[in-house]
């Protein structure tokens, strides 16, 4: 009798410690890290010495804020909270910087609102599925335990991220997910941009904060997209390839 009581124990010591573990709902809070020095090197044409006097003017990052609010079946992601980036302004605007995704992981779909060129483009299509190699190396990040996966998009670009599945829904930001858990940090080297987790609320999100972006004139699937901006960049020789890989986020 005795031995049937703790096996009791046991089970239930487990149930309320290895699984409370596991988070269905809340909302992550992602620092988007722009590296400005990198990007203007891209742009460089060889005139160092208008590399060095520009470089000088600007901070070497800017950042920016979103939120991701999630439950089982949906997140959210969109702008958070505002910051001064002192003197990164004259750069521009960040590129995907008012970026919206609403993302259905039980039907698969998404709806996204991206603004290009000053235009607004509702993007309607299937969840992006990317060939994801997950790797052994293991990050804390926001104090949960992820793991490395890394993967391609536009053919060549690489993307590195980390994911923890101790949060179940297999989101993150943009419109990057489909590993086994929450992505709590993604880099794309070649943009010179991170994103981080930097704060984790386990509050369920409001029903409201699932209402899908708001409608645009222009609604097209990401492959029609891409292939609008294309043929908009057609003489934007080596810069046109840059400016593809931030919409295709």
């Amino acid at each position: 009798m005795k031995k049937i009581q703790l096996t009791i124990g046991l089970l239930l010591s487990f149930a309320l410690t290895g699984f409370a573990q596991y988070i269905t709902a809340g909302k992550i809070e992602y620092e988007k890290k722009v590296s400005l020095h990198a990007m203007m090197k891209d742009y460089d044409d060889g005139n160092n010495s208008w590399y060095e006097r520009v470089k000088s003017q600007l901070p070497q990052f800017s950042f920016y804020y979103f939120d991701l609010l999630f439950d089982t079946g949906r997140t959210v992601y969109r702008p958070g909270r505002e910051v001064d980036n002192k003197g990164a302004r004259m750069w521009g605007e960040s590129p995907a910087g008012e970026n919206k995704v609403f993302t259905n992981l039980i039907t698969g779909k998404v709806t996204a609102q991206k603004d290009v060129f000053e235009k607004k483009f509702m993007v309607q299509d299937s969840m992006r599925k990317l060939d994801w190699k997950v790797k052994d190396e293991i990050r804390i990040i926001a104090d949960f335990k992820c793991r490395k996966a890394v993967s391609r998009i536009c053919d060549s670009v690489y993307v590195i991220a980390f994911y923890t599945e101790d949060i179940i829904p297999a989101g993150g930001p943009e419109m990057f997910g489909g590993l086994p858990g929450m992505i709590l940090e993604l880099a794309i080297p070649r943009l010179h941009t991170t994103w981080t987790a930097t704060k984790i609320e386990v509050t369920p999100p409001k029903e409201t904060d699932f209402g899908a972006p708001e409608k645009s004139k222009k609604v097209v699937t990401q492959k029609e997209l891409n292939e609008t901006v294309q043929s908009s960049l057609k003489d934007w020789g080596k810069w046109a390839a840059r400016n593809l890989w931030w919409i295709a986020l």
